[in-house]
């Protein structure tokens, strides 16, 4: 007869056997819940805080609950983003923590677009091809960087993908997807040409009712767009020109000739070099195995490069990160490339394929190892939240309130205006930037950066700064000083 002991799995049986029951979706939701775990230690461990467009948006949401009109012309201001001002407004009834709050928010944003990711690559093909997907996104690092700095280039990606995931599990699914192209529309305009894109999709076979519904949901972006720009302007167009004008004097503008050898540059920039050949490989091996099951990640790649061209067409500023939509297609089908082999029955070429697909995973963690400089990061982090916290210092010291009776805070150029301002809560007209044709420095406040990393980043940022702007006012004395900063007072 045998005994209890031989009659009961081991607790190491049972272990396994629960282990090799969990499906790949079960599995990445534990990872993920770790993930979640993993960016609250982070934004703990590392403090930073939002960058100088994001900053402006507080400033503007604070102004606008103060009952003043925003301030959206001036040296260097950046272009407003309507649901990105309300987000500031919110925000700033927390009070100083607000900047905090938007970092924290912008996180969970990040973290609702891997979840996005995932989703769109599993619905589309396999959940071990939307998990590689969600793994990419993870590992490129400029993405999280963008996270840890408070873009809103963020939540509008994460808003694109779940237009995305959600059109693609009930096609012609109407209202939710048209909210999230107005939502995403109001924070940058590639949205109004994306939910423009959606209207001709869903125009098609529907009534004139439907329709004329369908065209009041696709102009929610640019009208509150243009309603906001009239009330605080009296130009409804003002952002449209405003951008052109900046994105000419900063010259970032690109001729229609030149963006296509720009592109390839800005996708390796993004997702680098290996990710970008294995995107090219698996876009055609979806193409031969499953084109019906690649339309959606397809269509997201295509309508992103219009997005962007568009934007280069109109003159706007063309910078890399306008392209991250259609990267993220690219991180689907770069999946696809490694684990493709899940959509095909059991044979010699997927065993083969299989094999290959480690090979290359290994031969990617090893690129990833010997470039990546993960100390780099680290020390971008904690410079961004050390310099917050010492300008902070400076700017909270007595005698610097006191300077402030006698003139204005200025900083040497614009970087440091809108963190300023946030800090002390003053106006655009008591902040300013030595760097700007006729401020005068000579009364007031002057504050300088004083560590290497702070003089590059925040005083000779542009190759027209001048050494002059670091140098103090005839009589001024100074009176407050911190690892990155220092400030001067003359009255």
């Amino acid at each position: 007869m045998e005994t209890a002991a031989v009659r009961r799995p081991s607790t190491r049986t049972r272990l396994l056997a629960r282990l090799r029951d969990l499906d790949v979706d079960t599995v990445a939701r534990l990872a993920f819940g770790a993930l979640c775990l993993l960016f609250v230690v982070g934004f703990l461990a590392y403090p930073t805080y939002p960058n100088y467009d994001s900053y402006y948006s507080l400033l503007w949401g604070r102004e606008v609950l103060d009952g003043r009109a925003p301030v959206f012309e001036g040296f260097r201001v950046p272009t407003e983003h309507p649901l990105a001002i309300v987000a500031g407004a919110l925000l700033s009834l927390l009070g100083d923590v607000g900047d905090r709050v938007w970092i924290a928010m912008i996180f969970a944003a990040f973290l609702w677009l891997v979840w996005g990711i995932y989703s769109l690559g599993r619905d589309s093909f396999t959940p071990v091809i939307g998990a590689l997907a969600a793994v990419l996104l993870v590992t490129r690092f400029d993405f999280g960087f963008l996270a840890a700095r408070g873009y809103i280039d963020i939540p509008y990606m994460a808003m694109i993908m779940w237009a995305a995931v959600l059109e693609g599990r009930r096609p012609h699914r109407g209202t939710s997807v048209f909210l999230l192209l107005a939502a995403a529309g109001m924070l940058r305009p590639e949205g109004w040409l994306l939910a423009g894109l959606y209207f001709l999709w869903m125009a098609y076979g529907a009534t004139w009712r439907q329709r004329a519904k369908y065209a009041a949901l696709t102009a929610i972006g640019p009208l509150t767009w243009a309603a906001v720009d009239f009330a605080v302007t009296g130009d409804p167009l003002f952002s449209l020109h405003y951008t052109s004008s900046s994105a000419e004097d900063l010259g970032r503008q690109r001729t229609l000739s030149e963006l296509p050898s720009a592109l390839p540059y800005f996708f390796a920039n993004i997702i680098k070099l290996p990710v970008l050949l294995a995107a090219a490989a698996g876009l055609v091996i979806a193409l031969v195995i499953t084109p019906r099951r690649m339309i959606m990640p397809l269509a997201l790649f295509v309508t992103g490069l219009i997005t962007f061209i568009a934007i280069g067409v109109a003159g706007l500023s063309v910078i890399e990160r306008y392209l991250t939509v259609a990267a993220l297609a690219l991180l689907i089908f770069a999946a696809v490339a490694i684990g493709g082999w899940t959509m095909l029955a059991p044979s010699r070429i997927r065993t083969a394929w299989m094999s290959g697909a480690v090979l290359l995973v290994l031969g990617g963690v090893i690129f990833t190892a010997t470039r990546v400089n993960l100390g780099r990061f680290e020390s971008e982090l904690e410079f961004r939240g050390a310099a917050h916290d010492d300008l902070e210092q400076v700017l909270r010291d007595p005698e610097v309130a006191a300077g402030l009776r006698c003139g204005p805070l200025t900083l040497p150029n614009h970087k440091l205006v809108p963190d300023a301002r946030w800090i002390l809560d003053l106006p655009y007209e008591k902040v300013r930037a030595r760097a700007e044709e006729g401020v005068d420095a000579e009364r007031g406040v002057s504050v300088y950066a004083t560590s290497r990393t702070a003089l590059f980043r925040h005083a000779f940022s542009n190759p027209e700064d001048a050494p002059s702007l670091q140098v103090p006012p005839p009589g001024a004395r100074r009176v407050a000083t911190s690892g990155h900063y220092a400030a001067y007072v003359a009255c």
